[in-house]
């Protein structure tokens, strides 16, 4: 066992091996929230500025640059920059609100998470900082001019790195123990000249003493200053005692983590010394800023030193919860620092030795590291107590006098946890369904976290009373597709492999919080109860003819394809689980039964719901939204998108194990069929048998799948060189429009940025390539094969003459979306575009971004820049192609799931899938 796992195992058995404790667990954005918006209609944007966070105390977290904290964000860490020309110090990442981009919020800087183990004993992140001006005003000025049609003006367009004027900022940590966390900060000068950098270590507490609880105040106090090193002490009744060394002549700066209001309003402050205080200490000179009693909540250690061209500087540093040393500063660090450094980064490659497929080329190998990293990196403490909030909004549960500006119905929230977020700036808050994807990438290298997320979810202080799963914190009421389930089972089935035995007692509580929400989706978005299901914007956004969240402009509903394909999925996979819990618990037989049951109900609804106006379209081949309108008539909307992509996903393979225990469960499910024959009368029928005597419940039969096959992978429709759109191809030349009231409603093909602001316009499901929902598509087509076996081929591409067997299928659109990222013939990554920096420049083209969403035709990387969350599940895709051949997959179907194979398939294994 590696030192890494080791951790891993330590920390699940000892509540004392804190491993997990101090991690990346700041914010990259805190301003902007929800959270931290008391405006009186709602708006958070701005309610709480960039231009204001380095001068306001948060109420509810804290944002840094390269930081750190403990799991509860008592006290954090840091690094705050100034290149001697900036208006303020870099203590936060920068990027526009909703309302100043042309595509909504927008990072604009370029940071890069590039190495983490899961307990985080290491971790590096790397900022580049530029030497000019940091062009603030620019950027909001330009962008805020630029259309819908326009791409994005990014930091890299206004020329602040132009003849590689810039610092490379490497942020290093370490822990020698739980408690004992080095920092090394390394800055390289990319520059053709000598150049000057402000380097600012940061440490403080949030600020818990000023909402009125009476809260005991921390303190930091300086506790040595010389030419040899410095010591700052923190004292925190909860937390104890610690303290951070430094190294190197620094000078001590402290103040209070307190709002500056004399700056913001215009009042004095309540305290002398306030949270932007270090900032005008450096940038303005004004001494008086900082306390010279060398005492406060926030302290930084002041660094001036100048790095020649292409020359680098370093700074190390110490925060542990030792005894402070006796012997001098000089003693925290020395050649056992380095040592401790150096076996922390050997032990990350050793881990990773263990995770990445040796079969992996060195840039996939990077690609596939760099994913994961920046998964690990992208946790977040999320703290917002919902009944507290609101009440300091005036809002009372139980009167109706004033209303609440969103999140009325949430009272029962109180969130104080680390939770896997979408993207740390763009997106600092927790997604339902994002969440399930993260937890599939994330399980390849930390199980138990994984676990923990799902089961957060299913908490009593995030599940809803009635069962609703939490959305995000804008509407944690509006409606995330039920992937819930789905995460939990495949959780269960990896640790099962990988450990010959499951978690079963972890299952059974999932299940019956799973029950509670599966109910509230029949008893809330079925409305004619026939089964076919609503849902709103189940994630997708812009995709849909109108707002499937508001009210519709014709009157009416909408029964929606991608709801409905959702809740088939959802019974497949708590018929899964309960077939998990009745191999030993014989209870669960009669819900295994009533899942089963249930999805047949909803897979022949799909097929042929009421009036004869279906989901389905016999004559397309596809499914589509059904308007349903008052009059009592209906009409499909006849977009092709995801949305008609998704009942294709509505498979399960079962290896029949649970009926050959239980005979008489097999008995009653025949007499349900042979009863109800119009159930299977055009969805798959389960009680045909497939490879080694699988059966497969699917709402899709042979024939209409391979309709559904023909239409997704045909390179003029769905299929892309870099995966499946969200949009067929074919609505570039033929939009689909509805009219009513007099309003023309457009859907066209979109392979960029959205041309709208439906939903903040920062985000489009109208054409790019989304990667949670191709790897459902690879799931599907993984569990079709497991049935079918090597039997089924398909031309892949449509009109191509190749034909491959399913497997063959997925492993070639996994291999699509991996080439988003590797380098092509040319050396160039698609995920970069014609962005010349980072396709030819060597400090550039290995650093990965995974962007929120990719480019239809041409693969660039769109949307949020650091969305690891999602598209880390590319990690997955990855490994599971480079470590099991389609043989293994038959042989062994399910179980292999979670198994680790590291040496590279066969050959002939290896293009199986493939028949010319």
């Amino acid at each position: 066992m590696d030192a890494e796992r080791a951790r891993l195992t330590e920390a699940r058995v000892s509540k004392s091996a804190a491993w997990r404790k101090w991690g990346p667990y700041l914010s990259e954005r805190q301003w902007g929230t929800v959270r931290e918006d008391y405006s009186e209609g709602g708006d958070a944007w701005n309610y709480f500025t960039h231009d204001q966070a380095r001068s306001r105390a948060y109420r509810w977290g804290e944002d840094g640059l390269a930081g750190i904290s403990d799991d509860q964000q008592r006290l954090c860490f840091a690094l705050a920059l100034w290149n001697g020309r900036d208006p303020i110090l870099k203590e936060r990442l920068f990027g526009l609100n909703n309302s100043e981009g042309n595509h909504g919020e927008d990072v604009k800087e370029y940071y890069f998470y590039l190495d983490s183990t899961p307990t985080h004993s290491y971790m590096k992140y790397l900022y580049k900082y530029p030497q000019p001006p940091y062009p603030y005003s620019d950027l909001v000025d330009t962008n805020r001019h630029r259309g819908k049609h326009e791409f994005e003006y990014e930091l890299i367009d206004t020329g602040v790195f132009d003849d590689n004027r810039y610092f490379d900022v490497f942020v290093e940590y370490a822990k020698a123990s739980p408690e004992d966390i080095l920092v090394q900060l390394t800055v390289d000068n990319r520059g053709p000249e000598p150049a000057t950098l402000h380097a600012l270590p940061t440490l403080w507490f949030r600020n818990t003493w000023s909402w009125g609880d009476a809260a005991p105040r921390p303190a930091l106090r300086q506790a040595a200053a010389g030419p040899a090193g410095s010591a700052i002490t923190a004292s925190h009744p909860d937390l104890g005692e610690r303290v951070l060394y430094a190294e190197g002549a620094a000078s001590l700066l402290f103040t209070e983590n307190e709002t500056n209001t004399r700056r913001l309003v215009g009042v004095p402050s309540r305290t002398p010394y306030v949270k932007d205080g270090i900032n005008d200490y450096v940038v303005h000179g004004r001494e008086a800023s900082v306390n010279p009693e060398k005492t406060g909540t926030k302290a930084s250690l002041y660094y001036t030193f100048e790095v020649p061209a292409g020359g680098s500087r370093t700074v190390r540093l110490r925060l542990t919860d030792a005894a402070p040393v006796t012997n001098g500063v000089g003693a925290a660090f020395g050649d056992a620092f380095d040592g401790v450094m150096q076996a922390c980064r050997l032990e990350a490659d050793e881990f990773y030795a263990s995770v990445v497929p040796s079969s992996l080329d060195k840039d996939a190998a990077n690609v596939m590291r760099q994913a994961l990293a920046g998964m690990l990196w992208s946790k977040q403490f999320y703290h917002y107590d919902v009944d507290r909030w609101l009440s300091e909004h005036g809002a009372d549960p139980f009167s109706q006098r004033r209303q609440a500006p969103r999140n009325g119905h949430w009272h029962h929230m109180h969130n104080a946890h680390i939770l896997s977020m979408p993207d740390k700036w763009e997106y600092p808050w927790y997604a339902a369904w994002d969440l399930a994807f993260h937890v599939l990438a994330l399980s390849l290298v930390d199980e138990n976290f994984g676990k923990q997320q799902l089961d957060l979810m299913l908490h009593e202080s995030y599940l809803h009373p009635s069962g609703q799963l939490p959305a995000y914190e804008w509407n944690f009421g509006d409606v995330n597709p039920p992937v819930h389930a789905w995460s939990t089972i495949y959780t269960y089935r990896l640790e099962k492999a990988r450990h010959g035995r499951g978690d079963l007692d972890w299952l059974e509580r999932a299940f019956h919080k799973l029950l509670l929400n599966f109910t509230w989706w029949v008893n809330r978005k079925d409305r004619a109860g026939n089964n076919a299901f609503e849902g709103g914007f189940l994630g997708l956004d812009n995709i849909g003819v109108f707002d499937r969240s508001a009210p519709l402009p014709t009157g009416g509903y909408l029964e929606q394809a991608d709801g409905t394909a959702w809740m088939a999925l959802f019974c497949q996979n708590m018929l899964e689980i309960t077939g998990e819990l009745a191999m030993e618990r014989p209870g669960y037989v009669d819900l295994a039964l009533k899942f089963a049951e249930h999805f047949l109900w909803i897979g022949s609804a799909m097929m042929h719901a009421g009036q004869n106006v279906g989901m389905w379209d016999e004559e397309d081949g596809f499914f589509y939204d059904v308007l349903r309108l008052p009059d009592g008539s209906a009409q499909r909307l006849k977009v092709r998108s995801m949305v008609g992509l998704l009942p294709l996903c509505a498979v399960t393979e079962f290896d029949g194990k649970l009926m050959e225990k239980y005979p008489p469960l097999r008995e009653r499910m025949r007499d349900f069929l042979t009863k109800r024959p119009e159930l299977t009368a055009f969805i798959h029928n389960p009680g045909e048998l497939g490879h080694g005597g699988r059966r497969l419940a699917a709402v899709l039969n042979e024939r209409n799948l391979r309709r559904v096959l023909a239409t997704m992978l045909d390179e003029k429709e769905f299929l892309s060189p870099y995966g499946i759109r969200s949009l067929s191809r074919y609505h570039a030349e033929h939009p689909f429009v509805f009219r009513a009231g007099g309003q023309e409603y457009r859907v066209s093909y979109l392979p960029a940025e959205s041309d709208t602001g439906m939903f903040g316009g920062n985000s489009n499901w109208r054409g790019p390539i989304w990667m949670p929902v191709n790897m459902l598509i690879v799931r599907a087509l993984l569990q079709y094969y497991l049935y079918y076996g090597d039997r089924f081929t398909i031309e892949c591409p449509t009109g191509s003459g190749r034909q491959m067997t399913l497997h063959g299928v997925a492993a070639e659109i996994s291999r699509r979306l991996g080439n988003l990222f590797l380098r092509d013939a040319s050396g160039r990554r698609p995920v970069y575009g014609a962005t010349r920096k980072f396709q030819e420049d060597p400090h550039w083209r290995d650093l990965i971004l995974f962007y929120e969403y990719f480019h239809g035709d041409n693969g660039a990387g769109l949307g949020a820049s650091h969305q690891t969350g999602w598209t880390g599940v590319v990690a997955l895709a990855m490994h599971l192609f480079a470590t099991r051949t389609p043989e293994q997959m038959l042989e062994r179907g399910k179980s292999l799931v979670g198994e680790t194979a590291h040496q590279a398939p066969p050959t002939a294994a290896a293009t199986r899938g493939r028949r010319s």
